[in-house]
């Protein structure tokens, strides 16, 4: 399957740098769609060692997100290295290339109830740099009310590192250690924030700085929601595996050092370079 040719613009550039996110449309080939939803189907049932649940606390509906799967999952790593996501991470961080960092499999069943909680990465992940951003792309139609994507314009520039929050009430605590300023309570007064939502049709992608707070509904509607994030580590991405920071690589399974550039090849395998 060969890489999908999306042309970004100027709107796109000039967009991601003054809002921390952009909407690409039809940014994978529509190939890619069927196999996202395939690679859902059989990770709910076969979960990987990085799963989460909400199913395990017997409530309704059904949030459940899978990742690090890439080094495992072949349909995964294909789409690492062939869909062209990474190219559009680079391109619109202004990067000469791009290092992988890991996937992420999100999937809201109808009706569920739990909301993604307001948050940056960034506060989550053992790295630092202002070229750090995600490649959300949907495998499914979803409107916001569907728990597509929520954002507030250009917090990615407020300077402003925050307290990570476990997102179910089973969840790890792990995200809780990692100390920085409170976030606002964005839900109890939405209308004193930018906050901007994206209806998405299958194969478009949310491109999203590390540092812009997001967050996404339950989901009220009757389709599945199934997405598929790649994280990627720009030119100035140091290596800070700070205690509490998600432990899906660690300073154990990596040579890179602390304070440096993540230049491992094998963990944090460059995808795109400008001009290759």
């Amino acid at each position: 399957m060969t890489e999908h040719a999306t042309v970004l613009t100027d709107t796109h550039h000039e967009t991601f740098r003054r809002d921390g996110v952009v909407k690409v449309e039809g940014a994978v080939d529509p190939d890619w769609i069927g196999r996202m939803l395939e690679l859902a189907d059989v990770q709910l049932t076969n979960p990987g060692r990085w799963v989460g649940d909400s199913a395990k606390e017997g409530g309704p509906g059904r949030l459940f997100t899978d990742r690090y799967l890439w080094r495992t999952v072949p349909a995964v790593r294909d789409f690492v290295f062939g869909s062209g996501v990474a190219r559009l991470a680079g391109e619109l961080l202004e990067a000469q290339r791009v290092r992988f960092y890991f996937d992420h499999l999100l999937v809201k069943e109808p009706h569920t109830p739990n909301p993604t909680p307001w948050h940056q990465d960034i506060p989550y992940w053992p790295f630092l740099g202002r070229q750090i951003a995600s490649v959300w792309v949907s495998a499914t139609d979803l409107t916001v009310e569907e728990s597509s994507l929520e954002f507030i314009r250009g917090s990615h520039r407020w300077n402003k590192y925050f307290t990570p929050k476990a997102f179910t009430a089973s969840g790890s605590k792990w995200a809780e250690a990692n100390a920085g300023d409170e976030l606002p309570d964005i839900e109890a007064a939405r209308g004193d924030f930018d906050v901007i939502g994206f209806d998405v049709k299958a194969g478009d992608a949310l491109v999203f700085s590390a540092w812009t707070v997001h967050g996404s509904p339950g989901n009220a509607g009757d389709r599945r929601r199934v997405a598929l994030s790649t994280r990627w580590l720009g030119d100035d991405a140091t290596w800070d595996p700070r205690p509490a920071a998600d432990p899906s690589v660690t300073q154990a399974d990596t040579s890179a050092v602390p304070g440096h550039y993540p230049d491992d090849d094998d963990r944090f395998p460059v995808v795109w370079q400008r001009g290759a």
